[in-house]
């Protein structure tokens, strides 16, 4: 089969398109030839980072990049039950390896793609939609007419969380660039705020929750609009000492939640797919020959929405 294949970490001239040998599958497995792969932020960030790469996947070289796919079951083992030879099916993929024509899945991290979706749709969700329910879902308790803040809500993670909180019945105060004012509007935000002009601190105050991806000071910010007893989950490392201890002292729940690889997540939000509340936006679409394009897109973080690639 072809895939990438990273031999060392580096630009993305160090994605090399070449010839490897189809995956073997182990009990549990099933065999997906792929048809969309979503790229993420992250995905750049690892393949430039030899640190990472080597967290990631040890020594070994060359490896396989990528996370997000989407495509067909072509061969199941033990154990899959569920899944059947034929069935349209996406993943976020623990052990990466999605950057090829193949790949071998754990059923227990395979949803079905929902009919009314594209598979490059459905490959851009995992690994961005994860990142967003998970904490609006499972670490903030939120109710019909709570105040939510969400920063960066143009990007791949921003674009799921808006319209997840919006069905969890929050009011949603979404900022990005002033450009992306009518993109975030048309997810379900209720409010608006240009980062680029206008400070996000001085407009708002005693908001429920915040939900940030962008970290640094719009995170110092965001403790003091936010209310007592009220939650903060960032999905970036703390970069700054003392947050923690300013968020006690206002009486302000602060975490850092990572993702976690979880199916039934996946299939939760592969519910919300099926029903039409959450959809995917797919900003640029590449052909499966043009992976190093798609990476100098998402190096930008100028992406509205998701990147992906088309076998």
């Amino acid at each position: 089969m072809k895939a990438y294949l990273l031999y060392e970490a580096g630009g993305t001239d160090k994605l090399v398109l070449g010839e490897t040998s189809k995956p073997a599958l182990k009990i549990g497995e099933v065999l997906i030839k792929v048809k969309a792969i979503g790229i993420n932020p992250a995905d750049a960030i690892y393949r430039s980072n030899p640190a990472f790469i080597s967290a990631i996947f040890g020594e070994e070289r060359p490896v396989i990049m990528g996370w997000d796919i989407a495509g067909e079951v072509v061969e199941k083992s033990d154990n899959t039950d569920g899944f059947e030879l034929g069935d349209a099916v996406f993943a976020l993929l623990q052990n990466a390896g999605g950057y090829a024509e193949f790949v071998a899945v754990n059923a227990g991290l395979l949803a079905h793609k929902p009919a009314n979706i594209t598979f490059e749709e459905a490959a851009a969700a995992p690994m961005a939609g994860l990142t967003a329910w998970q904490p609006l879902v499972h670490g903030m308790n939120i109710k019909q007419g709570n105040k939510i803040l969400i920063h960066g809500a143009a990007g791949g993670v921003g674009h799921y969380a808006v319209q997840i909180a919006k069905h969890l019945g929050a009011e949603v105060i979404a900022t990005s660039s002033g450009k992306n004012h009518s993109f975030v509007m048309s997810l379900g935000a209720d409010k608006h705020i240009d980062y680029q002009t206008e400070n996000f601190w001085e407009m708002i105050k005693d908001v429920d929750f915040v939900f940030d991806t962008v970290g640094g000071e719009t995170l110092e910010h965001s403790i003091d609009i936010t209310k007592r007893g009220g939650t903060i989950i960032s999905i970036l490392a703390p970069t700054k000492e003392g947050l923690m201890s300013r968020a006690e002292e206002k009486g302000v729940n602060l975490s850092f939640r990572a993702l976690q690889f979880n199916g039934d997540d996946l299939r939760a939000l592969a519910g919300l797919l099926a029903k039409g509340i959450v959809k995917s936006h797919i900003a640029e679409k590449y052909p499966f020959t043009s992976m190093a394009e798609a990476h100098q897109q998402v190096e930008t973080r100028r992406t509205a929405g998701k990147i992906v690639l088309a076998i």
